[in-house]
């Protein structure tokens, strides 16, 4: 299919008025290749962060409707594991086009119903896109192994398969990215798909599967069903699932690696984090500065890889005030107005619970340097509004340090030494990811090769693997056995089949024809 620009008002939105107290939209199932309205009876509100606005509904499907979303991926699996990696390279290439040419109307999906600014919900896209082009090396990645002679007349070989159909669980916070580290390469890979997106914000990847249709996908390669815990462990439970993929709260993330793998299913689950980012007095001030506070309060804080807390060592004490003066100048607004820096949190709940620990360091001993409760954006009076907040003087003991606040706000911990600096982080229970801003050449490898956190910048605020790399989280920010996308994506996706083959030399030798009658003997 050759590449057009996408619907501004997709069809993956239903009027159900005669259902529906509101008369938003509901987000429809997308079962079989097709769009098709729920007979759900219960319904989630979407609403914009900033306003306040319900602008849709997420249904949570039937148990009838997972089932035949299932039902189709199983069906249609039967003939997509045969397709060519000619056919699936194909459709990658058609659907990373497809994504790119329309980017910018994904990301206005985003910022609609997620709040953050378009700027950054163009990033969210990008990022995820990038994976699609990588998944574009199919041939490349999916190559086997194969050794001759292994004895006389002997060769041993191994190929990769797709396992079957697979299952992602999405979070709210990167509505494009996400799905696309996932359904892409899983479906590439010869498997066929049903995704859950966050049932907070779906619309992104709606988008993006009617786009999947667009690049050729066959009927029933990819599914899509809606909801929340019923749904998780309808995903869990259904023996026609081989693998598993979630990123979000380590809650759920644990009960789904729990509750998949003693039902026999692969699983890997990203999940919650704490990332330090440690400041050494040799560093180049004004670039770290700024890294630290577009880490720390880009995306509302809402980011698995924010920089979260930020560690100074001995003098490097002495830049928490510009680092609070930095912070102040940031721009709080509606994402779709120019120049802003952050913009709402997901939910009152979300801005609820920040605002709970912020308060409960101030409790614990922290000093509140920079204090973002309470703000407001004229305008967007009924927002969930929590500007940038800094606490100094932060241990580890206290509430503010040991959650993940999942929010704009840093907390600053001071120490003597680098050695200390690593104590601390590895101290810590997650092991997303971290950065050190030095100078020195030998503190970065010292720091780089001590620190147990799985992925580490160096002068780098957010270490986000490019996706010919895999998203190494570990600790207590990850369970199971592969990572996402890169080699281990692949590895996660695909099964191993290895094959000896005897075939004697002396067999090859031609006799000669017999022109007589022939007899049994």
């Amino acid at each position: 299919p050759t590449s057009t620009m996408f619907r501004v008002q997709p069809f993956h939105l239903q009027r159900q008025a005669t259902r529906l107290a509101s008369s938003a939209p509901a987000v429809k199932l997308f079962i079989d290749g097709k769009f098709v309205d729920s007979k759900a009876t219960k319904f989630y509100d979407i609403h914009n962060p900033a306003t306040g606005e319900v602008v849709a509904r997420t249904p949570q499907a039937t148990q009838e409707e997972m089932q035949a979303a299932v039902t189709s991926a199983s069906n249609a699996f039967s003939t997509w594991k045969h397709s060519s990696l000619m056919t699936r390279q194909n459709f990658a290439f058609n659907l990373a086009r497809i994504i790119r040419d329309n980017l910018h109307e994904i990301a206005k999906s985003i910022t609609k119903e997620q709040g953050k600014t378009l700027a950054d919900a163009e990033g969210d896209v990008l990022r995820g896109l990038q994976v699609v082009e990588h998944v574009c090396s199919l041939p490349t990645l999916t190559m086997g192994e194969i050794v001759n002679t292994v004895a006389k007349d002997m060769d041993t070989y191994s190929f990769k398969l797709p396992l079957g159909v697979c299952a992602g669980i999405c979070p709210f916070n990167f509505p494009a990215m996400i799905p696309l580290w996932m359904f892409p390469l899983s479906i590439a890979c010869g498997n066929t798909y049903v995704l859950k997106p966050s049932e907070r914000d779906p619309g992104a990847a709606m988008m993006m599967v009617e786009m999947a249709k667009q690049a050729g996908l066959p009927d029933g390669v990819l599914n899509v069903i809606h909801g929340a815990h019923d749904a998780v462990n309808f995903l869990c439970d259904a023996p026609e699932i081989k693998a598993l993929s979630f990123v979000g709260s380590d809650t759920a993330g644990l009960h789904i690696w729990e509750r998949g793998t003693k039902n026999g299913k692969r699983v890997q689950s990203n999940m919650g984090a704490k990332n330090h980012g440690v400041i050494l007095p040799d560093a180049s001030k004004t670039a770290t500065l700024n890294a630290l506070v577009g880490a720390a309060f880009g995306a509302a804080g809402q980011r698995c890889m924010a920089l979260s807390c930020v560690v100074l060592v001995g003098e490097a004490k002495a830049w928490v005030k510009d680092l609070v003066k930095m912070a102040e100048g940031l721009k709080m607004n509606e994402g779709f107005q120019a120049g802003a820096d952050l913009g709402p949190m997901i939910s009152p709940a979300a801005v609820k619970r920040a605002e709970k620990l912020i308060e409960s360091g101030v409790q614990q001993g922290a000093k509140l340097l920079l204090d973002g409760r309470g703000k407001t954006v004229p305008g967007y009076e009924k927002g969930n509004w929590l500007g940038p907040t800094v606490l100094t003087g932060v241990k580890p003991h206290m509430d503010c340090y040991k959650e993940e606040i999942f929010g704009p706000v840093l907390v600053c911990v001071e120490v003597d030494t680098l050695d200390e600096a690593i104590a601390l982080v590895n101290g810590n229970r997650w092991g997303n990811g971290t950065a050190i801003f030095t100078n020195s050449g030998a503190a970065a490898r010292k720091y780089t090769m001590e620190t147990d956190a799985g992925q580490v910048g160096v002068n780098v605020p957010i270490p986000v693997p490019l996706p010919f790399f895999s998203f190494t989280g570990n600790k207590a920010s990850f369970v199971g056995d592969l990572n996402f996308y890169g080699k281990a994506g692949v590895q996660f996706f695909t099964q191993l089949k290895t094959v000896t083959s005897l075939w004697r030399e002396g067999d090859a030798e031609v006799a000669k024809a017999a022109t007589v009658m022939p007899t049994m003997k």
